[in-house]
């Protein structure tokens, strides 16, 4: 079956680095539109980044140019970059076999918190 399992997640200053990684299984990684997506106490989830197989790449207003998404097929992991976090970037943050909040399957997420 489907399993997507992320990590990488933990406590970072403001203005500080994070990358997180998401493992997948029981699907053609390769051949997938995969994305990442957040959720934040007391809020909607919401869509952060997306990529295609061919590594077309999109992003939320709230983090252009400062999250990269990539994605290695060989290793069937999906990767998000984040830089320069805020602390309103606190949240879970899940990877999911899709290009949007439809996706078919997320991930039990890792937890992102941005705190001096």
């Amino acid at each position: 079956q489907v399993q997507l399992v992320e990590s990488g997640g933990g406590l970072a200053q403001p203005g500080g680095s994070l990358r997180l990684s998401c493992v997948a299984s029981g699907f053609q990684f390769s051949s997938s539109r995969m994305s990442w997506a957040r959720q934040a106490p007391g809020k909607v989830l919401e869509w952060v980044s997306g990529i295609t197989p061919d590594g077309d790449t999109y992003y939320a207003d709230f983090v252009k140019g400062r999250f990269t998404i990539s994605r290695d097929n060989a290793e069937n992991t999906l990767y998000l970059e984040m830089n320069n976090l805020k602390p309103d970037d606190t949240a879970v943050y899940s990877c999911g076999d899709g290009l949007s909040l439809a996706a078919g399957h997320w991930g039990q997420g890792t937890q992102v918190t941005v705190s001096s």
